[in-house]
């Protein structure tokens, strides 16, 4: 079983990035050959600063080691590192419906937004549809916002091969469950364009404000929180303390006599607690860039054989050779 999955270098990495797709992308290390690349060529639609473009890929690349993903169990590579799939993605974009695109969410919301669009945005689900398909990919982890993607691909392969014959392999999503939907300091989903994130790494003294900063009703400590399931450090903790602490932070909130402060102190706490291996790590592979290139290279070589061989496939199907 192969499995793909990216993550774009549009800024610093968050809880929600952590939960929804780093952590189980990491656990899905020991089930399959799995293939994980820094999705460069994406953060083109929305980052144009070159420099930053850099920093924050090197960025993803320690955080994503630090946290735990293996390269000795996985391929980890940055997406420009394999051309191939963009020769790839204009291929499968002669097949592709216009109608088929401009029914993504990623292109309707900021449209109907008023925000701007340009044709990177639009033709995001193509380039997204040879990523997976150029490694022949069998399960595509994504959260539930992603799933329409993953079914354009099959679209586009099913009609490739309807087209030229059978070329592609045909991808199934795998839906990650109650973590996929992380919510931010704001109760909003937790996203870099909102501006409502808890950093992964970063300075004590910031995220701590940051913590301390959440904004809670106007009850007073004294009174019971029957709601206290619905509130959003309850359910930020959840994710960082261990089951016990969780729970009774929650049953000390819904019985009265515990003060927001104290939970919003517990929290941080937590999550401070939760990352300090991590933060250790990190800090051993940004004093050891070599090897962190290293593995880029070779996760990007080994990406690259792959993907040659498939597009050769692709290529020969379609009277290009």
């Amino acid at each position: 079983m192969r499995i793909l999955s990216g993550i774009q270098p549009s800024g610093a990495l968050h809880l929600g990035n952590y939960f929804g797709m780093m952590r189980p992308a990491i656990d899905l290390q020991e089930k399959g050959e799995a293939f994980y690349f820094i999705a460069d060529y994406h953060s083109m639609t929305s980052l144009f600063d070159a420099e930053q473009r850099r920093r924050n890929s090197l960025d993803v690349a320690l955080d994503f080691l630090a946290c735990g993903l293996d390269p000795q169990k996985s391929v980890f590579f940055r997406q420009s590192d394999v051309p191939e799939v963009t020769e790839l993605a204009w291929i499968l974009s002669t097949l592709t419906p216009m109608s088929l695109l401009e029914k993504c969410h990623s292109f309707k919301d900021k449209s109907a937004k008023g925000l701007p669009v340009n044709h990177g945005l639009f033709a995001y689900p193509v380039l997204m549809a040879a990523d997976i398909l150029i490694y022949d990919s069998n399960i595509v982890p994504v959260g539930q916002d992603q799933k329409q993607h993953v079914e354009v691909t099959r679209d586009i392969a099913i009609k490739f091969n309807e087209a030229y014959g059978e070329t592609f392999v045909i991808p199934e999503p795998q839906i990650r469950g109650e973590t996929a939907k992380v919510p931010g300091l704001d109760g909003e989903k937790m996203s870099k364009s909102y501006g409502n994130t808890l950093e992964i790494f970063g300075d004590e003294k910031p995220l701590r404000k940051k913590v301390m900063g959440i904004k809670m009703d106007s009850r007073t400590p004294e009174e019971p929180k029957p709601d206290a399931d619905q509130n959003l450090a309850i359910q930020l903790l959840k994710l960082v303390a261990p089951a016990a602490t969780g729970a009774d932070f929650e049953q000390r909130l819904r019985a009265g006599g515990f003060g927001y402060g104290d939970l919003k102190k517990g929290l941080f706490e937590a999550y401070w607690t939760y990352f300090a291996g991590a933060r250790k790590k990190r800090a051993e592979l940004a004093a050891n860039l070599d090897y962190v290139n290293t593995v880029l290279a070779d996760g990007a070589a080994r990406a690259r054989a792959l993907a040659r061989v498939v597009l050769q496939r692709a290529r020969q199907a379609s009277g290009l050779e």
